[in-house]
């Protein structure tokens, strides 16, 4: 498949950049709607959503952590993580547990039932590569540019 030729946009008048078309945050946008139709259909069987589906991620590969540990690992604020936590508490896949030490500190803890699911997910990053459409290595680059991408949006913000 031919890609058609990127354009230069360095010596286009401000006017020319203004166009929808031009906006790498619209065509991120509409990659990201694209990405949480396929997890939707990908995440189904497994009763999880998109952001659910990253927090199991980030505790089936570092066991128990401390929900500002998972926030940071999400770039998540509490807000927004911790409803997420209690749903998948009530679902039975994970346990919050209050620090006896600190009784602000909690951490997450994988139920059988949430270890178990891990074996269920294998598949869905497969899938979600097939619809893609890229190789591998397209996709290492994909991700390597857009860290870049977020390191840099990061500083300027």
């Amino acid at each position: 498949m031919t890609r058609p030729p990127t354009p230069d946009l360095t010596g286009l008048p401000d006017r020319e950049l203004l166009k929808l078309d031009h906006q790498v945050c619209f065509s991120l946008q509409a990659a990201s709607r694209a990405f949480g139709g396929v997890y939707r259909e990908a995440l189904r069987d497994l009763g999880l959503t998109y952001p659910q589906y990253l927090a199991m991620m980030v505790l089936w590969e570092h066991g128990p952590l401390p929900v500002k540990t998972i926030g940071d690992r999400l770039h998540l604020d509490s807000g927004t993580l911790s409803p997420l936590l209690k749903r998948l508490e009530s679902a039975g896949l994970v346990r919050r547990e209050r620090g006896p030490q600190d009784e602000r500190s909690v951490t997450v803890h994988l139920t059988d039932s949430g270890a178990g699911l891990r074996e269920r997910a294998l598949p869905v990053p497969r899938s979600i590569l097939r619809a893609t459409g890229l190789s591998v290595q397209e996709v290492l680059d994909l991700q390597e540019t857009l860290g870049r991408l977020t390191a840099s949006l990061g500083r300027a913000g």
